[in-house]
C-alpha cells in the first residue's frame, strides 16, 4: 500500500494559498489552448481572493493575485494576464536600507515633533497667530511631560523649557495659564474594592437566581399535585 505523504509531494511554493490551488494551477499550465487556460485560471484568482480576504484590505489586491498565481506555476502560466506579468529574478531583490535619524532630541519626552513646531512657530510674522501658535506647544509640552514622566509639573518648568528650546525666540505672553494637567496615579485600594462590590454583585445575581428557580420548581410540584388531587 502507498501512503501519500507531505515529504514526498512537490515543493508547496505559497502555503497560504494550500496544495489543491497549485495543483490547479499545474492543470491549467497543461492545458491546450489559451481560452481554457484564462477561464480556468480566472476560476483561480477568485478562489484565491476567497481563501485570503485579508488580501482585499492591501491596495491592488487583484494585481498581487495575478503575480502569486505566476509565482506558484513557477512563472510557467501562459495566460493574458491584465497586468505585466513578474520576472523570476525580481522574487529575491532585497528594498534599499531605509536608515534610521540621527537627529539629536533635546528633551525626549517632548520628541522632534515639539521641536520641529517650534522651528515653524518661529518663522510665523502675525503676532496673534504666533501667540496661539505658541500657546499651543506649551499646552502640548506640559501634557507630554505628565505622560512621560508620571508626574506633576509647574508652568514655570514648561515656559523654561520652551525659552531654552528656541533658544529664547519664543516666550508667552504676561497672565496666560497653561492647561490644567494632572497626573493621577492609580490607587490600588479603590481597584480592590471594585473588584470586591463586582464579586459581591455577581454573587447576589447568582443568588437571585437560584431563589427564582427553586420558587418555579415549588410552583409547578404545587401544580401538580393540585392536577393530581382533581383527578382522584
Amino acid at each position: 500500500m502507498n501512503f501519500d505523504y507531505n515529504t514526498t509531494r512537490s515543493h508547496l511554493i505559497l502555503s497560504e494559498y494550500g496544495r489543491n490551488v497549485q495543483n490547479m494551477v499545474k492543470y491549467i499550465c497543461e492545458l491546450p489552448t489559451i481560452e481554457e487556460r484564462n477561464k480556468y485560471a480566472q476560476a483561480v484568482i477568485d478562489l484565491m481572493g476567497f481563501l485570503n480576504p485579508h488580501l482585499r484590505d492591501v491596495a491592488d489586491f487583484k494585481h498581487k493575485l495575478w503575480d502569486h498565481l505566476h509565482i506558484i506555476s513557477g512563472y510557467k502560466i501562459d495566460v493574458d494576464s491584465p497586468y505585466p506579468k513578474p520576472l523570476p529574478e525580481n522574487e529575491n531583490i532585497r528594498p534599499d536600507h531605509i536608515g534610521y535619524p540621527q537627529q539629536r532630541i533635546t528633551y525626549k519626552h517632548y520628541g522632534k515633533t515639539v521641536e520641529t513646531l517650534i522651528e515653524r512657530a518661529k518663522e510665523i510674522e502675525e503676532p496673534e497667530r504666533k501667540a496661539a501658535m505658541v500657546q499651543s506647544i506649551a499646552n502640548f509640552m506640559k501634557m507630554a511631560y505628565v505622560t512621560w514622566n508620571k508626574d506633576n509639573v509647574s508652568d514655570e518648568t514648561i515656559l523654561k523649557d520652551l525659552h531654552d528650546l528656541s533658544g529664547g525666540n519664543l516666550q508667552l505672553q504676561e497672565n496666560v495659564n497653561l492647561n490644567k494637567v494632572e497626573f493621577r496615579p492609580v490607587n490600588p485600594r479603590q481597584n480592590n474594592n471594585q473588584n470586591q462590590n463586582r464579586r459581591q454583585n455577581n454573587n447576589q445575581n447568582n443568588g437571585n437566581n437560584k431563589n427564582r428557580q427553586n420558587n418555579n420548581q415549588n410552583r409547578q410540584r404545587s401544580n401538580n399535585n393540585n392536577n393530581n388531587k382533581q383527578r382522584h
